[in-house]
Formats: C-alpha cells, structure tokens, sequence
C-alpha cells in the first residue's frame, strides 16, 4: 500500500509538471501574436539631454528639400530673407546691382579650357570645327592697357549677329612669335635695327619660343625655326640676322646727263647704261626696287600654323611697310593669317616712321599710291603697330607690344556659320557701359576646317 501510495503521488507530481509547461507555451504564444518580437533590437537607452547652444534638429520630409530649389540672394543665405523695402547688398559692395551686374540677356561662358591650356590627361574635350577664338586689347584713352573687365562687359558680333563665348580668359599665353626683320632697309636705318635686336630676348619669358626671319630682294630667310626665348639659340641667330641694308646716296646725272646714266658716290647706278652699252641720248632706265614684304609675312604665317594650341601665334616685323614686286597678293596673305588666327605686330621704321609720309601711307589719299602694307594688317588681324626712329624706341616698341599682347582678353565662340564656305566674316567687339576705350581685335575670319586655331 505504500508503494503504490507512493507511486500515485509520483503520478500526480508529474502531471502537474507537464500542465505547467502547457501554460507556459500558451502563454508564449499569445505574447508572440500581441508584440512582435524585433531581432537584434538594441537595448533602450535613458533619454539623452542636448548640449547647450547645439542647433535645433531639422526635418528630413520632402518639404525641406524643395526649398533648395529656390535661389538663394547674395549676400543673405538661404534660410534668411531681406527686410522689406531693404535693397539687395551688390556683389561687389560699390554701386547697385543694376549698375554692376551683368545684363539681362548675359550667358556666362564655360570654366572648362581649350585643349593645351590646363586641360588633364585623361580629360577630353571636343571643340567643334566652328570655333572662332577672337583675343581681344582694351585701351584707355590715354593708351594703358585697361585689364580686369568681366566678360558681360563685352559684345562680340559675327556679321551684325550677338554671339554667345562659351570661354573666357584673361590668363596670359605663351607666345610663339615670327620675328620678321627687313633686309631693303637703308644702311644707316639698317644700323639701328641691328643694335636693337637684342631687345628681343630680353621682352620674352622662357615658355615662349621665336622663329628669326630675314627678306630681301631675293626673298625671304629662315634663320633659325622656332627656338626657345631663354636658350643660347636665339641670341646666335639675332646676330646672324644682322644686315648692311641698302646704300643711298644722292643721284645724280653726272657731268652729261646725255650720255651717262645716274650715278650714286660717283659710280654708275646700273653698268649697262653707260653709253658704250647704247644708252645714250638720255633714254634710261632706272633699276625697280624689290621690297616683297608681302611674301615674307605669308612664308613667317606659313612657319607659325605648326604651332600647337594654346599658344599666341605673333608674327612682328620691322620694316618700313614698303611692298614692291612680292609673289603673293595682300588678299591671299590676310585670308592665311586669319584662318589660322594670326596677328601682325611690327615697328615701323625709315620713311614710315616720319609723321608726314607715315600719315599719308594710312590715309591713303586720291591719286596717292600707298606702299606701307603694314597698317592693314595690323588692323585687319587684330595687332598694333608703333612708329620709331631711334635705336632705344625700336627696343621700347618691342617690349610694349609684347606686354599688350600678354595682356588680352581672349574669347571663343561657336560661329553660326558653316565652315565649307570659305566665305569671309565679320567681327565686331565691343565695350559697353564704359566710354572712351578703344578695342583691338581682328575685324574678321575666314572659316577653315582645322577650327580657325
């Protein structure tokens, strides 16, 4: 009886055992369907107080972002607004906005540079094949260079038509230049030149590369292909480009000027007109002059179209300006030198340099045959030129127009023209809001398949 008693209890106990654990299981499941259990859920931390002076917690919905769509006033920010009847602070702190400010119509230009000036290595950029680059000298009215406009203050026009530059720069390039000197000139204008060359090197810095060039009657002379500015090269072809010029004295017809030619120091101008050659009875024939200033500048335009981009291609000549029997007419040699955006400086020396003949050669008066060629040139492509007669005003020429080429403005444009025409355009480029500035710029383009560069 006690055994079994004892079993019956063993019994009992283990039935409450196993109704326990049944309670317990429900009971879990109900708590499971009322809360669902998260996993990994951390722990509940104490609320946390903020720091003094710490800035308010801001909204992260869709409204707040559409308020970064709105402009934001200069001067002011983005979360503030001006008082009423306050007047927007200008950009600069001077004169009003409307004063300062660019014009309704602006379209700012691109910051993205032309291939050769900064672009990376791995960065391409195409450029289409209208591209016109127009480099652009501002002067006040007493002849200094005017720098730091913005680009708003300019117009540039193609045939009457406001272009839209998408690139705008004021940093200097380096310059490849062609230095032209005449060999025609008379010998004591010769000497002058001679002496200032060395002023040539001394106006250039050490990115800038030179090609020397000569011409005479026999036509033009390389001496040294683009070289440069800070090497031993171009100080040895300067001095080999040293020329005795021309001898010229006084003519005259000799003791009988039936039957002698001219003389020039007592010698015959021309042997063959002497009169054991049949010149007689005063029938002579003077010797023509060769002068092809022409054919130079288009064999200098011809060395410069090699150069890379982003370099300034100059060509400066020294001459008198005359041209007399050149190979190559002006129109084929301005159509060269702007399809391949080239500008002609030069020193005017000789005759050009004396106020009433160089005046009379620019306003090419009736019945007035002009020989300086170099004014047009100048004007057409954009260059400038200086008049001297001194050997220290020939090197202050030099050194002025480099700096003024330094100091240009530079533009590029998509034309509105196609390139296959061939046909030439013009360009006007203007200053506005500020009278009394002269503007330098070349006064058309043809257009060429390489992009005018």
């Amino acid at each position: 009886m006690r055994i079994w008693k004892v079993r019956m209890r063993g019994q009992k106990s283990m039935r409450f055992a196993w109704i326990g654990a049944l309670c317990v299981l429900f009971a879990g499941a109900a708590i499971a369907q009322s809360e669902p259990a998260v996993p990994n859920a951390p722990a509940p931390q104490a609320q946390q107080t903020p720091p003094p002076n710490a800035p308010a917690p801001q909204s992260n919905s869709s409204d707040s972002l559409k308020s970064l769509t709105s402009g934001v006033t200069p001067g002011i920010g983005a979360g503030a607004e001006a008082a009423p009847g306050q007047a927007t602070p200008p950009a600069n702190g001077g004169a009003p906005a409307a004063q300062q400010g660019p014009p309704p119509d602006y379209v700012p230009p691109t910051t993205v540079p032309p291939p050769g000036q900064g672009a990376s290595e791995i960065t391409t950029i195409h450029i289409p094949v209208n591209a016109v680059e127009v480099p652009v000298v501002v002067r006040d009215k007493h002849n200094h260079l005017v720098s730091g406009l913005p680009d708003w203050r300019f117009r540039i026009y193609e045939d009457g038509v406001l272009q839209h530059p998408w690139y705008f720069s004021t940093d200097a390039l380096p310059l490849s230049v062609a230095f032209v000197i005449d060999a025609t000139l008379p010998a004591d204008v010769m000497q002058k030149v001679n002496q200032s060359l060395s002023a040539v090197a001394g106006a250039l810095v050490p990115s800038d590369s030179v090609a020397v060039i000569t011409y005479s009657g026999t036509g033009p002379d390389l001496i040294t292909n683009f070289t440069g500015a800070a090497g031993n090269r171009l100080p040895a072809a300067l001095v080999q480009a040293q020329r005795p010029g021309q001898e010229m004295g006084v003519p005259s017809m000799g003791d009988d000027p039936m039957t002698a030619g001219p003389t020039v120091n007592g010698q015959l101008v021309d042997p063959t007109l002497a009169p054991e050659h049949g010149n007689a009875n005063g029938f002579v024939n003077l010797p023509k002059e060769i002068h092809p200033l022409n054919d130079a500048i288009l064999f200098a335009a011809e060395q410069l179209s090699s150069q890379p981009r982003g370099r300034r291609r100059i060509i400066y000549v020294v001459s008198d300006g005359k041209n007399v029997r050149s190979k190559a007419s002006q129109k084929e040699v301005l159509q060269y030198l702007l399809q391949n955006n080239i500008a002609v400086y030069g020193t005017e020396v000789g005759d050009a340099s004396l106020w009433g003949i160089g005046y009379l050669d620019r306003a090419k008066l009736p019945f007035l045959k002009p020989e300086n060629v170099l004014p047009r040139y100048a004007l057409m492509t954009g260059g400038d030129l200086q008049a001297e007669l001194s050997e220290n005003g020939i090197q202050n020429a030099f050194v002025a127009i480099t700096e003024s080429v330094r100091g240009a403005y530079t533009f590029i444009y998509n034309s509105h023209q196609p390139t296959i025409s061939g046909k030439y355009h013009n360009i006007d480029v203007r200053v506005e809001g500020l009278p009394g500035l002269t503007v330098d710029a070349k006064q058309g383009y043809y257009p060429s398949a390489s992009g005018n560069d």
